[in-house]
C-alpha cells in the first residue's frame, strides 16, 4: 500500500512539474527564464519534502489529499475556473518574459520568494493543526472545531496561505500581467468561503459559536 502511495505521489509530482514547466517555457521560447526555474524549486522541493513527512506521519492524510475530487457542481466550477486562472497565469509570465513587456526588478522577485516560503510554512502548519483538513468542501465523521494556533486568528488560515502563495508566484515570475492575471483568485477564494462556512455553520457543532469568537475569514483586522 506504501509503494501505491509513493508512486502515486511522485506521479502527481512529476505530472505536475511537466505541465507547470511546460506552460512556462514553451511561451517564453527559451529555458533562460531563471525566474521560472526559481520558482519551480520553490513549489517542487517543499512539495517533495511534505509529501515525505506525510507518507511516513500520516499516509492517510496524503491518500486523501491525492485522491480528493469536489462532489458539489458549483464547487467543480470553481475549480476548473481556478486551473484556467494558473495555465492564463504561467502563460502570460512566459510571454511577459519573451517579449518584456513589464519586467519586475530582482528584488521583487526575491521578496515574493521569501513570502512564498512563508505561505508555504504557514500551510505545513495548518497541515499540523488540522487533522480533518480536506481539499473538498465536506464535514467528516467526528469532525470537531479547531480554534488553536492559526484558527485562533483566522477562521480559514489555509486559504490565508494560499492566498499569499499565490499571489507571489507571479511576482517570482517577475511578471506584473500575471500578477494581474491572478487577482481574480481573490473574488473565487471568497466564494468558495461562503460554500463552505454555509455547510459548516449547518453540519459541524460548536462553527457558529466559533464564527462569534473569531470574527476574521483571511486576514486579520481587513477580511
Amino acid at each position: 500500500m506504501t509503494k501505491h502511495l509513493l508512486f502515486q505521489a511522485l506521479t502527481k509530482i512529476i505530472a505536475g512539474l511537466a505541465i507547470i514547466a511546460a506552460l512556462l517555457f514553451i511561451p517564453a521560447g527559451t529555458l533562460n527564464y531563471w525566474q521560472a526555474w526559481l520558482f519551480i524549486g520553490l513549489l517542487f522541493v517543499p512539495m517533495m519534502a511534505a509529501g515525505i513527512i506525510l507518507m511516513l506521519r500520516n499516509p492517510d492524510l496524503l491518500r486523501k489529499r491525492l485522491n480528493a475530487k469536489e462532489k458539489q457542481n458549483e464547487q467543480k466550477q470553481v475549480v476548473a475556473f481556478s486551473t484556467l486562472l494558473f495555465a492564463a497565469t504561467f502563460i502570460v509570465a512566459g510571454l511577459n518574459h519573451r517579449l518584456g513587456w513589464q519586467y519586475l526588478p530582482d528584488w521583487t522577485v526575491y521578496a515574493a520568494s521569501t513570502l512564498f516560503l512563508i505561505g508555504y510554512a504557514m500551510y505545513a502548519e495548518v497541515m499540523r493543526e488540522n487533522v480533518w483538513l480536506s481539499r473538498t468542501i465536506e464535514v467528516q465523521e467526528h469532525q470537531k472545531v479547531v480554534d488553536t494556533g492559526l484558527y485562533g486568528i483566522v477562521r480559514h488560515p489555509m486559504y490565508a496561505a494560499t492566498l499569499l502563495l499565490f499571489l507571489a508566484i507571479p511576482l517570482v515570475l517577475a511578471s506584473l500581467w500575471a500578477f494581474l492575471i491572478m487577482l481574480f483568485y481573490i473574488p473565487i477564494i471568497a466564494k468558495r468561503i461562503r460554500s463552505e462556512e454555509a455547510l459548516l455553520e449547518q453540519e459541524l457543532n460548536g462553527y457558529k459559536e466559533y464564527k462569534q469568537r473569531v470574527r476574521y475569514k483571511v486576514i486579520p483586522f481587513i477580511w
